[in-house]
């Protein structure tokens, strides 16, 4: 016969109903020992008489409660944190169980099964780290001899220490203020990269995002591009102080127009309208700062198990899937704000306002030399000369063609190759068809190179600090 066991309230039920049945207690005692009625007193004398010792366990005990998760769904669960999602927050981890693997389970039991498996979710909760701080400090023996009262003060002085964050009111309008950053990370594959990204500030609208392999001109373009395609012009951009956006050079004559980013993103910006405000202080662009977090601890993951491991298809993603879907969960409808944004130019207009300006002079052979390969200006398909050491300003589109300004005109740019393709001597001869004449955009104020020129002294003079 199996031995049976109680836990200690059914031994103490046990023994004392024993002592009344055996004459050695009164009803009354047995009552106010228990803290039951006379009726229920009078029912376990019944079970005592019938079952003995093994009436007295609880009904429910081994019962499996008619919510509980089967073992193996709990084994499961474990098994795909551990192997596939490992780094994921429990919430990001909930949202893959429920869309990717079809295990439909809410938060917290997941939080249960994966805190007695031993892990801690890297986005642990106030209150858990509060009891983690509480232990940590216990261990190190820096609260021996405080009060229960003392050592919840001092517990809770260094929680909000670690999340002391200066609250700031938010801008009315949608578009009004856009925080730009570039985050420099492990976001996919064996090398660092840069994700730019920017966020309406009134909304949490994730309004644009590129990946570079540094903080680039080119990264800052694109977000940029993605707002003026997808909103319109905003009204201000806030930026660190970072060079991207001040280039600064012991020698101002070795700067150079592809590093000199505050001049040509500023230009594209002064010629579109919106202002550029850097600061020092990070509190005043919190919320990209925050949101650069949460792309660490949710993009990573994601890339990784979809395993992305290439610049194209990590951008393809991010502004694709990601960002959409961080859109849905974690920012406000800035369809029920007023917006500021005005209306975007016309894409071929974009095109050539998200341009690099380079000053160049043509040499003795006509040429102006660019990226380490020559050029040639030609207009209406024929070739344009021009004294040697004159002065102009290539402009590299936003899809990469290129033009040249000189003397307030604008030219092609004809790559002027070592060989020619063709021998019309030694080749059979080819049907070549007549190349699309190229769209050349009129002469405008910012294309002038003595404009361009004031621009770059301002740029350096003249900055905004916050």
């Amino acid at each position: 016969m199996r031995k049976v066991e109680l836990r200690m309230n059914e031994e103490q039920k046990y023994l004392t109903i024993k002592a009344v049945v055996e004459g050695k207690m009164k009803k009354k005692t047995a009552s106010l020992k228990l803290n039951l009625s006379l009726r229920q007193i009078n029912r376990l004398i019944i079970v005592y008489k019938e079952k003995g010792k093994s009436g007295f366990v609880h009904g429910n005990r081994s019962r499996k409660p008619s919510n509980a998760i089967d073992s193996s769904i709990s084994n499961k669960i474990i098994q795909l944190y551990k192997d596939k999602y490992q780094g994921f927050n429990f919430t990001h981890f909930t949202e893959y169980l429920n869309e990717e693997e079809n295990i439909k389970i809410s938060y917290k039991p997941v939080y249960t099964i994966l805190m007695k498996a031993g892990y801690r979710s890297p986005k642990i909760r106030k209150e858990t780290r509060r009891k983690l701080k509480k232990q940590e400090l216990l261990e190190k023996k820096l609260l021996k001899n405080k009060s229960e009262d003392e050592i919840n003060t001092i517990v809770d002085h260094e929680i909000a220490l670690e999340d002391s964050h200066p609250r700031q009111e938010k801008p009315k309008y949608f578009g009004e203020t856009i925080e730009i950053d570039g985050s420099i990370h492990l976001w996919f594959g064996d090398t660092k990269a840069c994700l730019h990204l920017s966020v309406d500030k009134a909304t949490n609208t994730i309004t644009g995002g590129y990946f570079d392999w540094q903080e680039t001109l080119n990264g800052y373009y694109h977000i940029y591009y993605q707002i003026l395609m997808n909103y319109g012009i905003p009204y201000k951009f806030i930026s660190d102080n970072r060079t991207v956006f001040i280039y600064k050079s012991l020698n101002p004559d070795k700067r150079t127009s592809e590093k000199d980013v505050l001049t040509q993103f500023g230009y594209a910006c002064k010629i579109l309208g919106t202002s550029i405000e850097t600061t020092s202080v990070s509190q005043a662009k919190g919320l990209i700062e925050r949101n650069n977090g949460t792309f660490q601890d949710r993009l990573v993951n994601e890339l990784r198990i979809n395993n992305i491991n290439t610049i194209d298809e990590a951008n393809d993603y991010l502004i694709n899937v990601f960002i959409p879907k961080f859109n849905s969960k974690f920012a406000l409808d800035y369809t029920k704000f007023e917006s500021v944004f005005e209306k975007s130019p016309s894409q071929e207009r974009i095109n050539y306002i998200l341009a690099v300006l380079t000053p160049r002079v043509i040499d003795n052979g006509n040429s102006i030399k660019f990226k380490n390969r020559y050029y040639q200006p030609y207009l209406d398909g024929n070739i344009k000369c021009f004294k040697p050491k004159t002065k102009c300003l290539v402009i590299e589109a936003f899809d990469g063609s290129l033009l040249v300004t000189i003397d307030e005109k604008v030219y092609e740019l004809k790559e002027l190759k070592r060989n020619k393709n063709y021998s019309e001597d030694f080749d059979k001869k080819l049907n070549i068809s007549k190349e699309k004449k190229k769209y050349i955009p009129p002469m405008t104020h910012p294309w002038k190179l003595e404009s361009f020129n004031k621009q770059i002294k301002k740029a350096h003079t003249e900055h905004v600090y916050a």
